[in-house]
């Protein structure tokens, strides 16, 4: 259970903010949607594009239930709350942190969708995804942080901090 493993929307700071939390940590680090690439010599989007949404989502599970590691911030992509079975094994490695952000700021944040590789309904918008998501994230978070303003640096030690009063 040294393991953290951080939620949240695309554009919260997953990869970013977990970059930072594990060189503060001494920890190692992954980005399942590297993985997830890596697994199919493909970007993510054109994962999505090529084999579609449900593909996808199996793909991302099967992927992420296979992470073992130890003393690892991982950062998923912001689907993988849809894929029950890599929830599971991610709570069962580790804490899961939401990282929560304002619609707004992700609004900011996330404008490349069409080579961003977000899995979302044909027609679907940011707001969409963020309210169908949003329950899901609290369902699964051990701890939510919120991230929307501030630097990179503290968001990070705001990671630190809930992590040491859990």
């Amino acid at each position: 259970m040294d393991n953290i493993i951080l939620i949240g929307m695309p554009g919260c700071g997953k990869s970013t903010v977990g970059v930072l939390l594990a060189k503060l940590l001494g920890y190692s680090f992954i980005d399942s949607d590297l993985l997830i690439q890596a697994a199919e010599n493909k970007r993510l989007f054109e994962i999505l594009k090529d084999s579609g949404c449900e593909y996808f989502c199996s793909l991302e599970d099967r992927i992420n239930s296979q992470i073992s590691c130890e003393k690892t911030v991982i950062a998923t992509g912001g689907s993988v709350v849809y894929c029950k079975a890599a929830m599971e094994h991610l709570k069962s490695i580790g804490r899961v942190v939401y990282l929560k952000a304002p619609l707004s700021a992700l609004e900011k944040r996330v404008d490349n969708f069409e080579t961003r590789g977000i899995m979302m309904k044909k027609g679907a918008t940011l707001s969409d995804i963020y309210a169908e998501r949003t329950p899901l994230y609290e369902k699964y978070a051990d701890i939510t942080v919120n991230v929307g303003c501030g630097s990179l640096t503290k968001s990070a030690q705001k990671i630190i901090d809930a992590l040491k009063n859990t």
